[in-house]
Formats: C-alpha cells, structure tokens, sequence
C-alpha cells in the first residue's frame, strides 16, 4: 500500500530591482523551482527628481505570484517563508496602517543636495562617519530625503507614524507590522553602522529626526510578522505564513552566492557594478559604501560604480539602435577591438556617482578620442571602465583588510556577457568566476526567509545554497597587462582633473 504522498515546501523572495520586480521560488534544498519577472514604474517628475509607484510595484508583485501560480506550476499553499530585497535606500513616508503619504525616493534622486549638505553641516562630517561609517549625499542615503520630505511635504511628516525603506513597506503591507533590517538601517544617516546598536540617538537629536518614527530594527533573517494580507492569502499563500524582513538586494544577493565570513567577495554586476568584501572588524573607509551585512558582527565594503550596466545599455541603445539585441550586438562589436581601445578611456559617472568620489556633479566622459577611434573602441572602452572601478576598490580594499583577493564570483546580468567577464579577469587580474545559478538576490531574500522559519539551521547552511559550481572562470590574460596598467592609471587620474570643472559646468545648468 503506497503511503500519503509528500508534500513539497517552498520559500518566496521578492527582489525589487532599479527597474524590474522578481519572485522566485526556492524548493526545500535551496534550487530555483520558477522565477516570474515584472517592471514597475519608476518616473521623474521633476528634472533630478525619481520617485516609484509604489502601487505599480504591488501590482508587480501580484502579478509574478499569479505567474508562479498558474504559469510555473507552485502551489503556494506550500510556502512556509517569505523574505525581501529591495533597491536601497527608497525612503516613504507611511501612516501607521501602511499608506504611502509620500514616496518612496529611490537612491538615484537628486532633489535633496541641500539636505545632503546639512546633514554634513549639522552632524559634522567626522562624527557622521564616527556613527554611520559613512558621509552623506543626495539619494544615496536616505536622511537627505527624509529631511527633504520634512521640509517640503510638512503634512506627510506630521501624518507619518514612520519613515520606512522599501523591504518594510512591503512588509508592513503584507503584516501590519513595521520593522527594519540593519543593512538598510545602514544607509540612512542614522543607524550606529560601527557598533550594530540601532538607531544613533546622538544623530537623531542633531538633524532633529523624531527617533519614534523610525521602526524597530530586526535582523535580516528574523520574521516581521505574519502574512495577513487579503489579495496574498486569495492567490493560495497560507495565512500566517512567516515574513521576513530580509536585507538590501547586494547583500541578499551576496549570500545567495555564498558570502558569509571576512575575506569572502563577490561581483553584482547589473544596471550597478559593486565589489562586496566581507568584513568582521569596524574598520572603514569613507571612498567605500559600508554597511551591516546578514551576519551578525560582520560588515561589507561595497565599492559601486553606479551606471555600469546602465552606461552600456546607453552606449548600446544610443549608438546601434533601440531595437531587440543591440546590446548583445554592440558587446560582440567591443570583442574585436583591441584591448585599452587605441587610447580612449570611459569615465562612466553618467548622473553623479558615490563610492569612491561622492560627487552628484560629476558626469560620464570619453577621453582620448581621435579620427582613428571606432564605435567598436567605444563600446569597449565603456566595458573596460567598469574593470577600471573594480581593480580600484580591490586596491582599496586590500589595502584596509591586507588581505589579496584573488577570486570573485560575478554575478546579475550583468555576468553573462562573457567579453565583460574576461575584460574584468584581464584588468583586474584576478579570476572571475560565473555561476549557473542566476536571480541571486531574489534567491538570497528566499534563503533568509528560510532561516527565520525554521527550514535552515542557522545562516551557514543556508548560503550560498544557489551558487553551483561555477561553470566558467575567466583567468586573466597577461598579454595585455602593460596596456591595462596605463589605462588605469589615466581612469584613476580623470576624476581629480574634471572635479572643479564638474562643478563648474553645476553651477550653471
């Protein structure tokens, strides 16, 4: 007599991207069973200004569920977790039942270079950097936009009971309950990032932030509360189901690929390219992005250049055309040209950029052009940049830990261009190494989830469940190492030289 049949278990991630909302199912052993895929709206209202339809986005996410329902064959009544990744930061302003009365501002809005300043102004840049381990700019950290906010939109910050990043939006929505993670916390302006002991009373008093109206913090892996969210529970997902407040989509995607102790590192290479490195000493440098990670008592340096992936679907979109595979075609092109692009270097600052400059005037420039230079070298020379900002920030990482790395798992869109992946092996000249596995950060969020419901025991088994074994790795080739050094030492030096023009040309826009 066959026995009852075995019941499958699933865990949800959602993964908010710049552009794009992801929902991936992961089975108890931590594989990908289905992933659907929505973009949401995210518009400027104003020049410099981005702001996302947060009700767009909940329809996003809606729909990829429905997909994984219908489409994909999960049955959701067999999910036993929930985790999230979001885009960070993107601050709201929320009443206590969860409306938006303004927001949420994404990372890459502008509007609030003044508040960035005061921030700076009224806090002191050391001790800023002393608390939050790190300074402040426009969008970037969510403190310029919430004094923004207070002085703009008055009646929303009176109304707010609290201030919330995107990961405790949707969880709020989804429980009721409001709580924050500390690798969001991180990039607020506000949050003790050094010692990990919650929100800075000290800052909160300085820029005269109501600490009431900023949520608990909770670990990345402990459960928000419990799914009763009426349109998710209709769509199958049990009642009850455990919600997990989860991490920024670096970090999540970082532990889908296995980063978990100091000296581990990984690539995200998509519309941004970060180098994340691992860490377990407060020890900081303010040319890097740093903030809590997953683990408790680690850190991670994140070096970002910001407009990588985008400045290649520019490159790609304004030069070969709009249509369906320019970008592939515009990559293929940039394989024929030869290494170093016969002089021309890319400085892919396209709308400002943060770690290692910190500067929302500095802008993208093609340097060495001559009759002699090619679409091809350009196209290359665009990849080549985003090689250039990570042979930077490995430099400077090693010079903090002094520890050399000598692989990094790429991964995100990025990573499947495989001319991108040699370019970055040759100028870096470390291995690059490329997973199977794909939509890590969704994936990462998944794996927390699976930690703060019981299914994994403890964060060490569940990391880098996702991440198989690397099926290419791209070693650097030695040949064009002299052309590479010259070409990183002009990458290195264009900022410093344009700093005050940049700022100039600011002034008067």
């Amino acid at each position: 007599m066959n026995g009852p049949a075995e019941t499958k278990a699933y865990l949800l991630g959602i993964d908010v991207g710049t552009s794009s909302l992801k929902v991936c199912a992961l089975d108890e052993d931590g594989h990908q069973a289905a992933t659907a895929q929505r973009p949401y709206r995210i518009f400027a209202p104003h020049p410099g200004w981005m702001q996302i339809d947060f009700e767009d986005l909940w329809n996003a996410v809606l729909a990829c569920l429905q997909e994984l329902k219908g489409g994909r064959g999960i049955d959701l009544g067999c999910v036993r977790g929930l985790g999230l990744s979001t885009l960070c930061p993107a601050i709201s302003a929320v009443s206590a039942d969860g409306e938006v009365l303004a927001g949420p501002i994404p990372y890459n809005d502008r509007r609030s270079t003044a508040q960035a300043e005061e921030i700076l102004r009224k806090a002191g840049r050391e001790k800023l950097f002393e608390v939050t381990a790190n300074g402040s700019m426009a969008g970037s950290f969510s403190g310029s936009s919430l004094l923004w906010m207070c002085e703009n939109e008055p009646k929303a910050y009176e109304k707010a009971r609290w201030f919330v990043h995107l990961n405790s939006l949707l969880a709020l929505r989804m429980t009721g309950v409001c709580a924050a993670d500390p690798t969001n916390a991180s990039y607020s302006n506000l949050y003790d990032t050094a010692g990990q002991s919650g929100w800075s009373e000290e800052l909160c008093d300085l820029l005269e932030v109501d600490r009431a109206k900023l949520p608990p913090v909770i670990g990345s892996f402990d459960v928000c509360g419990s799914l009763i969210r009426r349109d998710l529970t209709d769509l199958g997902i049990p009642r009850g189901t455990p919600v997990v407040i989860g991490a920024g989509d670096t970090p999540c995607a970082a532990f889908a690929a296995g980063v978990l102790k100091a000296g581990d590192a990984c690539e995200s290479a998509g519309t941004t390219d970060v180098l994340t490195v691992c860490v377990d000493r407060p020890l900081f440098d303010g040319r890097f992005i740093n903030r809590c990670y997953v683990a408790p008592g680690t850190w991670i340096y994140q070096g970002s250049v910001s407009f990588a992936g985008a400045s290649n679907a520019w490159f790609a979109n304004e030069f070969y055309g709009a249509e369906s595979g320019t970008l592939e075609r515009a990559n293929r092109e940039a394989s024929g040209a030869k290494p170093g692009c016969g002089g021309v270097v890319f400085l892919p600052y396209m709308r400002g950029e943060r770690s290692p400059v910190w500067d929302p005037n500095a802008r993208g420039v093609f340097y060495g052009l001559s009759l002699d230079t090619t679409r091809a070298d350009m196209s290359r020379a665009v990849l080549e940049s985003a090689g250039y900002g990570l042979r930077q920030f490995l430099e400077i990482a090693e010079g903090l830990t002094g520890r050399r790395i000598d692989r990094l798992i790429s991964i995100g869109g990025g990573a499947k261009s495989e001319v991108w992946a040699q370019i970055k092996a040759d100028i870096t000249g470390r291995e690059i190494a490329v997973p199977d596995a794909d939509n890590f950060a969704a994936a990462g969020a998944a794996l927390l989830a699976g930690v703060g419901c019981g299914m994994f025991d403890g964060l060490k088994e569940a990391a880098g469940r996702t991440a198989a074994a690397p099926s290419r790795v791209f070693t650097p080739d030695g040949s064009c190492e002299e052309t590479y050094r010259q070409r990183y030492e002009t990458y290195r030096r264009l900022y410093p030289a344009l700093k005050d023009l940049f700022a100039s040309n600011a002034a008067h826009s």
